[in-house]
């Protein structure tokens, strides 16, 4: 499910993956950089290019950076882990996480038995389907489908409430377009997109046995059908906002709003206790659901579904659906040249459906307890020059600070894994059935969720899983998350300096607190509500601030004609700006602390510059204009080279470090200039 408002990083750059030795490569090779660009013209091309330009995308990848390299990394210890649960899987304790892994991951490599098997794993969906009399019938199924955790047309899941973050209650969420988001349905710019989606539909439905005639004419059926979905779903600029994203309901008027669908016996057949109500998210998307359910025929239903089911089942049937759901997603959607070898498919799968229990093997071989103990005492630090940074805001009023130094008090770490593991005692995993396991993790995964509504919200409870590159900050629970993998060279490393390691995971770390005090993040007070905690004239100084920030970035332009969206990105570009800062405020306290030492040069550079040069590196790397496109419209992230000189770009402590100059394109100087946190 798209959670109400979960704000995560996602670092798209570059990696150094070894540490500092006699022997070994530096944390930081400045043979990368380019002496050609000046660091104050273009700092992104003085840091990036050079690496950029011998480090081409891989054919099974649509992008590739620092980012990507780290998490190929955490794939290959993913896949020994695998690999080994897999040999070992018939002499594992029976019911073991272990055993289960191996059997999954077994299961997903017998090549053979799923060729064999075709779209049989999905003959009995259909079945159902074309037994559906009447749009009666159809809720019914929908509401089914869920129960099976297999959820369709809409999403539905646990998370605080807006209001009460201390309760879990159900949310329901737009979703059901195959297409990556609304415009791609109706704006000229994608009329070829729609055509090649047009030609996937009828090709699945193909492979499912219609005929090419019927299969083409069902095809524009679903289109047509998820046009007018998209026509009734929230934009995703508009998405961002909270009132966008909840919207309280009892039963009863939910029931009213579509009459249609029966929303107590949905939550009935989920054995979901609602008791007060639930968030009914976008309730112009459901009217318009219930409305379809009253105006289009059955047999339109019954395509969309159809498609639906073969398409979502693709990835895990015979080659003819898997291969054509590349081509499709892969290839003419987002550009990628080839498909990803089958074990990463695999481990994908396993990913989504049992992450957490592979996490807590990764966590076993790759993340040790002085791990977490080092990572914490750089979030306190960072935390710290936080607090400094809003005490000292010469913008914001006593009374409003107050609110955000309590909400700032209220912030709880999380590193790199669970103190408690997920118990995977009721999930059973055949040794032999694929697509049974994919569908069994899914509704044991959907289960546990659900089972959480009305129940009081577990701080604890994490996100990510350990072995994701990746880190978020949670505003209903107030938590900021740094998983194991993104501990790691060129983030962490404990034997660089500390320049290094402030500019890579202490701008991390930075960021994830930063988000707290965003554009959406400072909807939220320190218990997690949805409530104002701002003076009116507080809340315009802060409007009028980051109005800046989105018409920066609406500046740049990484396709010929296609500009970022400043809206969409404006969350993560506050967080990269405040991020930035208050990691190079820690920086200059460590310091401090030892000058003589610390300020040393290395290979060159003192560690201000070393802080920025770190910085641009994790924002290394390079897009497929195809993905480039996907990714402007739906991505509330900018692309990597902006990042790397969005922030640089408004702090004065870069153009000193660097000795720039107003007018250098590196300084935004005057009323251009970006101040918030």
């Amino acid at each position: 499910m798209r959670t109400p408002l979960n704000l995560a990083l996602a670092i798209c750059a570059a990696l150094s993956t070894t540490a500092i030795a006699a022997t070994q490569a530096p944390s930081f090779d400045v043979k990368d950089l380019d002496p050609k660009i000046s660091p104050c013209a273009d700092f992104n091309g003085f840091v990036n290019a050079k690496w950029v330009a011998a480090n081409p995308i891989p054919a099974d990848k649509t992008r590739w950076g620092a980012f990507d390299a780290l998490r190929e990394q955490s794939l290959q210890t993913q896949h020994d882990i695998v690999e080994r649960a897999a040999r070992d899987a018939d002499k594992a304790a029976a019911g073991s996480v272990e055993q289960k892994i191996g059997r999954f991951y077994r299961a997903g490599m017998a090549e053979a038995a799923i060729e064999k098997a075709g779209f049989t794993p999905i003959k009995g969906k259909l079945a159902t389907i074309d037994a559906l009399k009447s749009t009666a019938d159809i809720a019914a199924y929908v509401t089914d489908r869920f129960a099976q955790g297999q959820g369709t047309l809409f999403a539905m899941g646990a998370a605080p409430d807006y209001k009460n973050s201390k309760i879990q209650i159900a949310y329901t969420f737009q979703d059901g377009l195959g297409l990556p988001s609304p415009e791609y349905y109706s704006a000229a710019d994608y009329a070829k997109i729609r055509d090649a989606y047009r030609a996937h539909v009828a090709k699945v439905l193909e492979l499912t046995g219609a005929k090419a005639a019927d299969a083409k004419k069902q095809a524009e059926q679903v289109l047509a059908f998820e046009t007018r979905l998209a026509a009734a779903s929230v934009p995703p600029v508009e998405l961002r906002k909270p009132e966008n994203q909840y919207h309280f309901v009892t039963l009863a008027d939910a029931d009213k709003l579509t009459p249609h669908f029966s929303w107590t016996k949905f939550f009935a057949a989920q054995k979901i206790d609602i008791q007060g109500g639930f968030s009914l998210s976008q309730p112009k998307f459901f009217g318009e659901i219930d409305k379809m359910l009253a105006d289009v025929p059955l047999e339109q239903w019954q395509a969309y579904l159809r498609f639906h089911v073969a398409d979502a089942a693709s990835p895990y049937l015979s080659k003819p659906f898997s291969e054509e759901n590349f081509a499709f997603y892969g290839k003419t959607l987002n550009g990628q040249k080839q498909q990803e070898p089958r074990w990463k498919r695999v481990l994908a799968a396993l990913n989504d459906g049992m992450g957490m229990a592979l996490g807590e093997l990764y966590v076993a071989q790759t993340f040790p307890p002085e791990s977490k103990t080092r990572a914490l005492e750089l979030v306190n630090n960072v935390n710290a020059a936080l607090k400094t940074r809003i005490e000292h805001l010469d913008w914001m009023s006593d009374e409003t600070k107050k609110k955000a130094l309590e909400k700032w008090s209220t912030f709880l770490p999380k590193i790199g894994y669970p103190d408690k593991w997920r118990d995977w005692s009721g999930l059973a995993i055949s040794p032999d059935d694929y697509f049974a396991n994919v569908e069994a993790a899914r509704k044991y995964d959907y289960e546990y969720d659900i089972a959480k509504i009305g129940k009081p919200t577990d701080r604890l409870e994490w996100g990510m899983t350990p072995q994701t590159v990746n880190a978020y900050y949670n505003p209903t629970d107030n938590t900021i998350n740094f998983p194991a993998a993104i501990l790691q060279p060129p983030f962490f490393d404990a034997k660089a300096d500390d320049a290094l390691n402030y500019g890579g995971i202490g701008a991390v770390i930075g960021h994830e607190a930063t988000h707290g005090f965003d554009d959406e993040g400072s909807q939220f007070d320190a218990q997690g509500n949805n409530a104002n905690w701002w003076t009116k004239e507080d809340r315009e100084k802060f409007d009028s601030r980051t109005a800046k920030l989105v018409a920066q970035f609406n500046e740049y332009s990484p396709l010929p004609g296609k500009h970022v969206n400043g809206e969409l990105t404006l969350g993560e570009n506050i967080a990269d700006l405040g991020g930035a800062n208050v990691a190079f405020d820690a920086l200059q306290i460590a310091l401090a602390k030892n000058p003589g030492e610390n300020e040393k040069k290395i290979d060159g550079y003192t560690p201000d510059q070393r802080f920025f040069l770190n910085f641009g590196r994790i924002w290394r790397g390079s897009m497929r204009p195809e993905r480039q496109q996907v990714m402007l419209n739906t991505d509330p992230h900018s692309p990597a080279q902006y990042r790397a000189i969005g922030a640089p770009s408004n702090m004065p402590a870069f153009a000193e470090a660097f000795s720039c100059k107003a007018g250098d394109p590196m300084v935004r100087g005057g009323d251009k200039q970006v101040k918030i946190w």
